[in-house]
């Protein structure tokens, strides 16, 4: 089955076919680092992670562009409240979301380019823009002119001509149209700004997209993405500046994902609902914040709640009870890009070939998810049937686990799971429920210590109450060979 991508140019799938065969070449928006990141930039960043890795597993060569945005009014209006350099503001927040994405289990993506590294490049697009007629100065300011490019408005599908006579923006008199768009901007007192053939300033915003991705991507590549908000009229004037300068189709395919609501309303600063993901991160697992993003096809919009990512969270705890129990099982769990043993057959059902079929069409996780959890609960059954640890010499079953495995770890390398092993993981989830629910782990060590003894003197009606205590206090046992562990449940 052949990849299938939703282009927000065409509005339609259309087949996947890369400029140069075997080659994608992609560019995302990153942020503007002005502040911390929330959840909508999460999930932005995981949709495009997950596209990016799940692009290079079927054998693409990826080159994977993803820019900061260190110089912008946001930028400038915010040091100037602070009292700091726009240049240390923005190395703030550049730090600040690697840490973000780090937690996230986020790849680094293959360049990660910075509008002021590019001014020069930027400065040229611009003069070629002026050269063909397609910008002009004004005030010091540089401005595109959108009535001169034929086809402004085909990926918002908006026409001009009816935003002109809907227009309610503020009238600038320097603009030869009210849709035209600053390419470069005049400096104001204090403000960082570079020479230019029209005085000191500054890029516009959306330029700046334009010169970074020509100059690592050049004039025409694969894939676009961002957010829909990006759509108009950011993506739009990236069109229109791009194909003017260089007289080619700027990006073949469109992508863009949807919004990130909180308790079924829109986020925005005005309702003070912002979900930071430094504090997120805090409260649930990072691999559940994943899971509970990706929950939805990317196009989607996707509510976040108590609730939802609890039921996240405690989907995650069942994939790794999993690989707990089948590494237990094994000794160790197989490595993620093994290959399988052709000797013994994988499945009654190939999970990861159908994980791969929901990922080619139009890379839906939500699908791919269900798939994930539908191979948890074959390879539990599986194991129902199996003696509790296999023998050195029963490689069939040996095997037959370690394949239902990998299954299991494909499928969550490229939805950017199972980073840990499974005792890491349930180490820092009892770590973290015990600090946020002030559990004294000493005192729980005493109970099943006291439930040992009992067990050993053959008190079981003592033994057992000590279970129930435990189970009324969120804590699972689990007696083992080597002693007994226990678990915080959620």
């Amino acid at each position: 089955m052949k990849i299938t991508i939703y282009n927000s140019l065409k509005r339609t799938k259309e087949p996947f076919e890369t400029i140069e065969p075997g080659r994608v070449k992609m560019y995302v928006c990153g942020p503007t680092v002005y502040d911390s990141c929330h959840i909508g930039h999460a999930r932005s960043v995981i949709v495009f992670d997950v596209i990016y890795r799940y692009l290079s597993a079927v054998g693409y060569d990826v080159t994977y562009v993803r820019n900061f945005t260190d110089i912008d009014d946001k930028i400038i209006n915010r040091s100037n409240e602070l009292g700091v350099s726009a240049e240390s503001l923005a190395e703030k927040y550049i730090d600040e979301f690697h840490q973000d994405m780090d937690a996230l289990n986020v790849l680094r993506p293959t360049l990660e380019p910075r509008a002021t590294d590019h001014i020069d490049h930027i400065i040229r697009i611009i003069e070629i823009l002026m050269d063909k007629g397609f910008a002009y100065a004004s005030g010091g300011d540089v401005f595109f002119s959108v009535d001169l490019f034929n086809g402004y408005g085909k990926l918002s599908g908006r026409k001009l001509e009816d935003m002109e006579a809907g227009a309610r923006i503020e009238v600038d008199q320097r603009k030869k149209n009210p849709f035209d768009f600053v390419l470069w901007k005049s400096s104001k007192p204090n403000e960082p700004a570079w020479d230019s053939p029209w005085g000191k300033g500054r890029p516009g915003w959306h330029i700046e997209c334009s010169a970074m991705s020509e100059d690592y991507l050049g004039a025409s590549f694969d894939i676009h993405g961002g957010g829909k908000d990006l759509i108009f009229p950011h993506h739009e004037n990236e069109i229109a500046q791009s194909e003017a300068a260089f007289g080619r189709t700027f990006v073949k395919y469109w992508v863009h994902n949807g919004f990130v609501n909180i308790n079924h309303e829109k986020m925005s600063k005005s309702l003070g609902n912002f979900l930071m993901i430094k504090d997120i991160v805090k409260e649930y697992h990072p691999e559940a914040v994943r899971l509970f993003l990706l929950s939805h096809h990317y196009r989607s919009p996707v509510d976040f709640t108590d609730q939802n990512i609890k039921n996240a969270a405690a989907g995650l705890d069942k994939m790794y009870a999993l690989l707990e129990r089948a590494e237990k099982y094994l000794g160790t769990l197989p490595d993620k890009d093994a290959g399988y043993y052709d000797e013994v057959p994988v499945s009654e059902k190939d999970f990861w070939g159908l994980f791969r079929d929901a990922m080619n069409d139009d890379f839906n996780t939500a699908l791919g998810i269900g798939i994930l959890y539908d191979s948890v609960r074959h390879t539990n059954r599986v194991l129902d049937q199996m003696p509790e640890t296999a023998s050195a010499d029963n490689t069939q079953n040996r095997h037959r686990i370690s394949n239902e495995c990998l299954h299991i770890l494909k499928m969550g390398n490229i939805l950017g799971l199972f980073a840990q092993s499974p005792g890491t993981y349930f180490k820092q989830k009892k770590d973290r429920i015990i600090d946020q629910k002030s559990f004294d782990a000493d005192a729980i060590d005493a109970m099943i210590e006291e439930r040992r003894a009992a067990r050993k003197s053959k008190d079981f009606k003592r033994a057992d109450e000590i279970r129930d205590q435990l189970k009324n206090m969120n804590i699972e046992i689990e007696d083992r060979p080597d002693g007994t562990i226990w678990k915080v449940i959620s």
